[in-house]
């Protein structure tokens, strides 16, 4: 129930980490398939490549925005102004969010540590899967970072009407 209500309250935030894996997916299918584990491996390492600065932006931002969600809830707390309870679940939403990138954007780093081109003895199949899977861990994560920060805008704005004198909002 509270799940299919967060969706409900957050078409936003939900279109647009929708949309995002939407991008990621056409991009794979134009990649296209994977023949051999000479592409994969190549895939791979021009994937870790990217995905290293990427994934080192995410865990920077993430990190930020759990430490300014902390701010925000004690800034909250000590103004004169009542807010609903759907500003801290806003507040409570974007944690989640910056947590679940953050914790997704480390295993990524992780995983574009290993050095690909020594796994000799894998099955030839592995490389097409690990390929696949850090591509969508990469575009999960994106799209992660892109619905935090839609809900990120939607809780700023609600606390500057909030807090604004008059009705020129």
């Amino acid at each position: 129930m509270a799940f299919t209500s967060s969706l409900r309250n957050h078409l936003w935030s939900t279109g647009t980490f929708f949309a995002v894996c939407a991008i990621g997916y056409g991009a794979r299918r134009g990649i296209g398939t994977i023949y051999s584990t000479a592409e994969a491996t190549q895939l791979i390492e021009a994937l870790s490549r990217a995905g290293l600065y990427l994934g080192s932006a995410i865990v920077t931002a993430s990190a930020t925005t759990l430490a300014l969600m902390l701010t925000l809830i004690g800034m909250i707390r000590r103004m004169e102004k009542d807010f609903d309870t759907e500003t801290y679940r806003d507040v409570d939403l974007i944690a989640r969010l910056a947590t679940a990138s953050l914790l997704i954007s480390l295993m990524v780093l992780l995983a574009f540590t290993l050095p690909v081109g020594e796994f000799e003895e894998l099955p030839q199949d592995w490389f097409i899967h690990l390929y696949n899977g850090m591509f969508a861990a990469c575009v999960i994560m994106v799209g992660l970072v892109a619905a935090t920060v839609s809900v990120l805008y939607r809780t700023v704005r609600r606390v500057i009407v909030g807090i604004t004198p008059g009705d020129e909002i």
